[in-house]
């Protein structure tokens, strides 16, 4: 594993500290479903484009902004940005993404955070994951013993697609979703990272049991294949992956996702090409797995929960997605193998980011600047 000593030269230091929004500027507001159901959501703190957030074990979280900040947030809102951040490559829809922890944190502190990279100054990029341990020891919390772990392989031109979230598995593995980066074919191609899910142990290197183990050295990283933009990764009850990307022009996904399997981008969509080209139908091609829910016209999905907590018991096992298109969080009931949307939460924002809080509620972000953290409860 090569340190980021050599890779990345810019490291920010110092700690900003940043207060409690009073409570003159707490605010709460109700949100009715589409399905009926009233949620009571509280303005916690804002951001300047908020991407991903992950909670401690001490009901604190940990939050990412694309442009390059990582802070450390209690439930109150107090905020303090973490030393240690490298300089990531931001523009479009690259910058700082998503932040897991280790599933032994307890013990060992690690943290694993997706960004976007450039490695020749600015003429290509990729997605790259790192982990590194919190150090919380004197107060400051700043990152330590920062490893980078992965990148996509090969580094292309734009900036799109990245994909790169980060998910554990029950098993203890690593599992990233990698975009196609907006070039379509190698989602298809067994010596391209891109359009690929990932699956690695949790040190970055190969385990012996991924699928593909005579298609080249790349090609044994990969878990599934064939798809697009994934922006939602989670695992259910029974430990089963399902991911969700978005499609072209309309048809995005929801994916139950099977090792080894191909999901068919760029061949099959449910959406059509943004030229107005039509690509053929999932059910015209079976040899590939068809998603378990579809959206036409398009959500734009971003973040993913698969909710298992007391304060919403109806809801256990129901998908949560953030749109970003759609502005709205959207609840999916998943029923054994098949999905289907059950309700929308509308409000006039675009969501990036959904996840469930220690005590059940959920909490989204807001997309882009001034973008919200909001607890959302059952009205009171």
């Amino acid at each position: 594993m090569r340190s980021l000593a050599g890779l990345l030269a810019v490291l920010i230091g110092g700690s900003a500290v940043i207060g409690a929004p009073s409570a003159a500027a707490a605010e709460t507001f109700e949100v009715t479903g589409t399905n009926g159901a009233v949620l009571a959501a509280t303005r916690i703190t804002a951001f300047d484009e908020p991407w991903a957030m992950t909670f401690l074990p001490d009901g604190t979280m940990l939050v990412t902004t694309k442009p390059g900040k990582l802070f450390h947030v209690t439930q109150e809102g107090d905020k303090v940005e973490v030393d240690g951040m490298w300089k990531v490559a931001y523009g479009g829809q690259g910058g700082l993404g998503d932040i897991v922890l280790h599933p032994e944190f307890a013990q060992n502190n690690l943290v694993y955070i997706s960004y976007a990279e450039t490695l020749d100054n600015g003429s290509t990029f990729g997605a790259a994951v790192v982990r590194a341990r919190l150090d919380r020891s004197d107060g400051r919390p700043r990152l330590a013993d920062i490893q980078r772990i992965w990148t996509q392989q090969p580094k292309v031109r734009g900036n799109g697609h990245y994909s790169h979230r980060i998910a554990f598995g029950p098993d203890g593995m690593l599992f990233i979703t990698s975009g196609d980066r907006r070039k379509k074919q190698p989602a298809q191609d067994f010596s391209k990272s891109l359009g690929k899910i990932i699956r690695l142990n949790d040190d970055g290197t190969l385990p012996a049991d991924n699928p593909w183990q005579d298609k080249g050295e790349l090609a044994k990283t990969f878990w599934s294949m064939g798809h697009r933009n994934l922006l939602g990764i989670d695992f259910d009850s029974r430990g089963r992956l399902w991911t969700h990307e978005m499609g072209p022009r309309h048809g995005d996904e929801l994916n139950l996702i099977v090792k080894g399997d191909n999901y068919g981008w760029p061949i099959v969509s449910n959406g059509d090409n943004y030229s107005g080209i039509p690509i053929p139908d999932h059910h015209t091609r079976p040899e590939f797995n068809a998603p378990k829910a579809f959206w036409v016209p398009a959500i734009s999905p971003a973040g993913f929960a698969i909710y298992d907590g007391d304060m919403f018991p109806a809801w256990r096992g129901d998908g949560f997605i953030g749109g970003l298109s759609s502005r709205a969080l959207i609840r999916v009931d998943i029923e054994a193998d098949t999905a289907r949307e059950a309700e929308r939460f509308e409000w006039g924002k675009r969501v990036r980011e959904v996840e469930q809080g220690p005590d059940g509620a959920l909490w989204v972000l807001e997309d882009r600047s001034g973008g919200r953290l909001l607890k959302l409860t059952p009205k009171s």
